[in-house]
């Protein structure tokens, strides 16, 4: 709770000294702020005991598929020995994704584990402290803060393996922009303070536009939409380091037309505290998550854009399944248990993680 007033007090201090917020600003100080947001504060808000569920809460199944299919995709890297191939994960929380798949990968593709470099993406030093401690136990772990410090003898990164996120582009710092019908006209929402509350308000600075805009007709007033720069410059980033191998993403999203829809008027930004969504969004910065889903046009546009081909965009139980078929065919990924079947239930039914997932894999195949 500490944390948390510190937080509302430094909002507070930068909307006085700056006037309304955007509200990408209120989301990126909310989570990222380095003293108290929510992402530094809060080591168990996955899982049962948290405030919400990932694929990696629900056991070890969803890392084994992963490092199942990563196996696949790497041994004819390693085979040719261009360069050093490297697993990078960016978003790994407290590195429980990462233990999965490289205890899979020690134990069943013994070979390949000794010749490959897992490196964690992690600019945070709390979050990394915590990786550390789940990762102990393996020696070919690195991290580094950012794509500029991935490879610790050049200044020009470049790497071949494999590049992956999972429920990583959800939490970058969203835009909101709302419809004006009676003006036709975009605005932004911002954040300011209202006696002792953050209340939103009207920003008249959005040049935000939609591709048809004859959908702007039919839009009710206040219709409200999200974009997530960062996020897109986060993956331009990503494939401009990509020089052979996959840039993978699993996470909550919609193509741009699926953005719009009638059942949707106020976006697609959500707050989760104990398992259930909040209708504040804006109250407690820093004692509940926030999380909006990914536009993944916008994405595969800005990888594309970058040079990288689409190799495959399909929902997560379609991506699990294809793994899971070749994986029961291979005595080496051991005994299809009760315990496995349930956790790929989870994964992929529609009432449970199934529902929203999607999957973008790009590849970069340079001679």
């Amino acid at each position: 709770m500490q944390a948390a007033n510190a937080l509302t007090g430094r909002i507070r201090r930068e909307i006085e000294e700056r006037g309304a917020l955007s509200f990408a600003r209120f989301m990126e100080l909310a989570l990222y702020c380095p003293d108290c947001g929510y992402y530094e504060t809060k080591k168990d808000n996955p899982g049962r005991r948290g405030d919400f569920y990932t694929s990696v809460s629900t056991g070890e199944l969803f890392g084994q598929l992963l490092a199942f299919q990563f196996a696949e995709w790497l041994e004819a890297e390693v085979g040719s020995r261009k360069s050093e191939v490297r697993i990078v994960e960016a978003g790994a929380h407290d590195g429980r994704l990462a233990a999965d798949i490289l205890k899979w990968l020690q134990v069943h593709r013994p070979n390949l584990f000794s010749e490959i470099e897992y490196v964690i993406l992690e600019p945070s030093p709390r979050r990394q402290e915590w990786q550390q401690e789940t990762l102990k136990q393996f020696s070919n772990v690195r991290w580094a803060a950012n794509f500029e410090n991935l490879s610790p003898v050049t200044c020009h990164p470049s790497l071949t393996g494999i590049i992956f996120s999972n429920e990583l582009l959800d939490a970058f710092p969203v835009h909101r922009h709302g419809w004006d019908a009676k003006n036709r006209k975009w605005f932004e929402w911002g954040v300011v303070v209202e006696g002792k509350k953050f209340v939103w308000a009207r920003l008249d600075n959005s040049t935000f536009r939609i591709p048809h805009s004859a959908l702007e007709s039919v839009l009710p007033d206040n219709y409200t939409v999200e974009t997530s720069p960062a996020a897109e410059k986060w993956w331009r980033e990503a494939a401009g380091i990509l020089l052979h191998g996959k840039l993978l993403a699993i996470d909550y999203g919609f193509t741009a037309g699926e953005m719009f829809s009638p059942a949707r008027t106020r976006g697609t930004l959500r707050a989760y505290s104990r398992h259930h969504v909040t209708t504040d969004i804006l109250a407690d910065p820093g004692e509940q998550d926030l999380t909006a889903h990914v536009n993944f046009s916008a994405i595969q546009k800005a990888g594309e854009e970058a040079g990288l081909k689409t190799e495959n965009f399909c929902t997560q139980p379609q991506f699990l399944t294809h793994i899971l078929e070749k994986a029961v065919k291979d005595e080496s990924f051991g005994e299809w248990n009760a315990s496995r079947a349930r956790q790929f239930q989870t994964l992929t039914h529609p009432e449970h993680l199934g529902r929203a997932f999607r999957v973008l894999i790009q590849s970069r195949c340079n001679s």
